[in-house]
């Protein structure tokens, strides 16, 4: 059975490649707006969905994930400037947020959807140190502007949830839809 990540993700290739060492990639284009009035749990679990979907073809595993940043209950996606990233970071700077990573796995039997919220406490952010951040090319394509697996990760004072599902594919919740679904993976042989 075929194994479809529906994502152009380098970040959740590599972190699928530790579980499934062969899969293919496919890219999801949908609509990411947030829907009014929409909950940041419900969007981030219907963008997993719709990614998935959009790629699932009979006789096929499909995983899709969605990763978002919320903080004081606004979605933060992927900065389009250096102000709003500048924006974002100092948002983030000295506060708890949480990142909010659904997966979700369609097969010819079931779909399934795993939400996974991981609380992250940023350390106080200077004006200059957010300057020197985004003088690299860490946070242009990552949602709150950081990536935790990079210089970012010198930012956080605590986590509480899923690193990995901060990075963009949570691991564990990954790997037991994975065997749920028949697909043997790198520590399993199918079975839950």
């Amino acid at each position: 059975m075929r194994l479809i990540l529906a994502s152009a993700s380098p970040r959740r290739r590599e972190l699928l490649r530790m579980l499934a060492p062969a899969f293919e990639c496919e890219a999801a284009d949908i609509d990411e707006a947030i829907l009014l009035g929409e909950l940041p749990a419900d969007y981030v679990c219907r963008m997993s969905a719709e990614k998935a979907a959009r790629v699932w073809a009979p006789d096929s595993v499909v995983l899709g994930a969605d990763t978002i940043v919320v903080c004081h209950g606004r979605v933060m996606h992927k900065p389009d400037s250096i102000a709003d990233a500048q924006g974002m970071l100092r948002s983030l700077s000295g506060l708890t947020h949480e990142v909010m990573t659904s997966v979700t796995l369609i097969s010819d039997l079931a779909v399934k959807t795993e939400l996974i919220t991981t609380r992250v406490e940023f350390a106080e952010l200077s004006p200059e140190l957010i300057a020197q951040y985004l003088s690299t090319d860490e946070p242009w394509d990552k949602a709150g502007a950081y990536g935790i697996q990079g210089l970012a990760g010198s930012f956080v004072k605590r986590l509480e949830g899923s690193y990995s599902g901060v990075v963009g594919l949570p691991l564990s919740e990954t790997r037991t839809l994975l065997e749920a679904a028949g697909i043997t993976t790198s520590l399993g042989d199918g079975r839950v």
